[in-house]
Order: structure tokens, then C-alpha cells, then sequence
């Protein structure tokens, strides 16, 4: 989805220009009524909400869809929307990107004064990037790319769980019998609780980004969520070395080296980490 916001705010101009001229050369259809209203679905394509406010940005009308109306929606304060754009000419204005409470889908809203009352048109952004050319993009693998990311992310989801609740299953069965309590009773469940941590944060971002759309992000962002990801596998690590150092110092001394091979390694992953985050911190610089 990150993808289509970017390519949106590339050619954002070249859009909006469209929405504006196309929407005023048919003011005529600019009426209360919902059955002129309705017309426009027939103009875009890509439109998938209409509705209306009076001069307080109250919303009068219900949510006008292609083929069902919503007069749930009646009532609602609109003057968030107005909050986000910047008066253009011919009193028509749009919104950047966001996510509509009505689809649940990324959308634009263009918003159009007329005779004392405001009228918003909701555009679908994949839609409208593809009427327009910008995109191609196949409705039916599209269905099947979001439900294999869904299935992924809540199989991660179901796995981190279980890691979850195999430490406290772990932790639990060494508490019933304390002949066998050891330090590593606690240490295997602490590595457990991390990994599924860092699985369950891994299959939520997934699941956002690919699957419902709650926000999209720039690459400062990615490398945060890959710096959060690898802490937790550095932390594991961690724990495993340091359970691994008092074992061999406990029963064979002579297999240190390993355990040093092991703290060396983790010492290198966070030297790479370090030096990752400077590299994505660091601007680039201009010509």
C-alpha cells in the first residue's frame, strides 16, 4: 500500500487537477437531492461515497454509496476533514490520503462548497490510481496476495502465542517439581517470551500494513520496525549465551571457546545494528 501513496503524492497534482475539473464541469449534478447526487457514480468510476453537510460541516444526508444509502451516518461533525486541507480555487478542496471509517479503505475526499452547503465525494485511491493509468493492478490477485499476507500474519500470530504459552506451560511443570529447578528453568522461558514478543510485533505490523491498511509508513519507519525486531532477537541471544557460559562453567570449562564464539557473534550483530541505524539516520546529501 506504501507503494500507492507514494505514486498518489508523485502525481498529485495531475490528480487533483482532474477531481476538481471534472466535479465543476458537472455542478449541475451539485444538488441535495440523492438521485442527482447518485449521477456521479456514473462519471468516476472510482467514487465510493457521497454525501453532504450544511455551513457547520454537519453531515445532512445519509452516506450515499452506488447501491445503498447509510442514514446512520447522519449528524456527524465533519469539520475534522475540513481541518486537513487548504482552501483551492472554485471553492473545491481535497484531502491528502487517509483511511475512511466508512470502507476501511484509503481514500481522498474532495469537498465542494456550493450555495452555503458542503459536498464530499470520497475516492478510493487504488481505484482512482487505476482509472487513471498510474497502476495496474488485477482485482482477483490482489484477493489473493491480501489473503495470503492475512494467512501469514495470523499464522505468526497463532505461533507467537504458542511460544508465549509454552513458557509459562515450561516454567510451570519445572516449578511442580523442584528437584529439577535449575537456573535454566528460568532462563528458556524468558528466551521464549522474547521470541514470541518479537513474532507477535513481526505478524501486527504485517497485518497492518498489507492486510487492513491502518497506517503506511516511510523507510525511517521500516528501519524502526527492523531495529525493534532485531533488539529482541539480540536480547534472546543474549539470554541463550549467557545460559550457555554458566553451564559450561559448571560442568566443562574446557568448551569456553564455544560459548565465546557465540558472544562474539551477537556482538557482531549489534555492530551491524548500530551501524544500520546510523546509516538510515544520516541524510543524504545534496547535489
Amino acid at each position: 500500500m506504501q507503494e500507492f501513496i507514494s505514486l498518489y503524492n508523485e502525481h498529485k497534482s495531475e490528480i487533483e487537477k482532474f477531481l476538481i475539473e471534472t466535479i465543476c464541469n458537472n455542478a449541475q449534478l451539485l444538488h441535495l437531492d440523492t438521485y442527482q447526487l447518485r449521477k456521479f457514480y456514473s462519471i468516476f468510476s472510482c467514487l465510493e461515497l457521497v454525501y453532504t453537510a450544511n455551513s457547520d460541516y454537519i453531515q445532512t444526508s445519509p452516506n450515499i454509496y452506488k447501491n445503498k444509502l447509510n442514514e446512520a451516518a447522519k449528524g456527524k461533525n465533519r469539520i475534522y476533514l475540513v481541518s486537513q486541507v487548504a482552501r483551492q480555487e472554485q471553492g473545491v478542496s481535497v484531502t491528502p490520503p487517509y483511511i475512511s471509517s466508512a470502507t476501511g479503505e484509503f481514500c481522498v475526499t474532495v469537498m465542494v462548497e456550493d450555495n452555503g452547503s458542503f459536498f464530499f465525494f470520497d475516492f478510493n485511491v487504488v481505484s482512482l490510481l487505476t482509472r487513471l493509468g498510474l497502476v495496474e493492478l488485477h482485482p482477483v490477485f490482489n484477493k489473493v496476495t491480501k489473503s495470503f499476507y492475512l494467512l501469514i500474519g495470523l499464522s505468526l500470530m497463532f505461533f507467537s502465542i504458542m511460544s508465549i504459552g509454552y513458557a509459562f506451560y515450561d516454567y510451570f511443570i519445572q516449578w511442580m517439581h523442584p528437584a529439577d529447578y535449575t537456573l535454566e528453568s528460568v532462563f528458556k522461558p524468558i528466551v521464549a517470551l522474547t521470541m514470541g514478543l518479537a513474532i507477535f510485533d513481526l505478524s501486527k505490523t504485517l497485518l497492518e500494513r498489507e492486510v487492513f491498511f491502518k497506517a503506511y509508513s516511510d523507510k525511517k519507519d521500516e528501519s524502526r520496525l527492523l531495529s525493534k525486531f532485531l533488539i529482541a532477537i539480540i536480547i534472546a541471544l543474549s539470554i541463550e549465551a549467557l545460559m550457555v557460559v554458566f553451564k559450561i562453567a559448571l560442568n566443562d570449562p574446557t568448551m569456553m571457546l564455544h560459548a565465546l564464539y557465540l558472544i562474539i557473534g551477537i556482538a557482531l550483530i549489534i555492530l551491524s545494528l548500530a551501524l544500520y541505524s546510523r546509516w538510515v539516520k544520516v541524510p543524504p546529501r545534496s547535489k
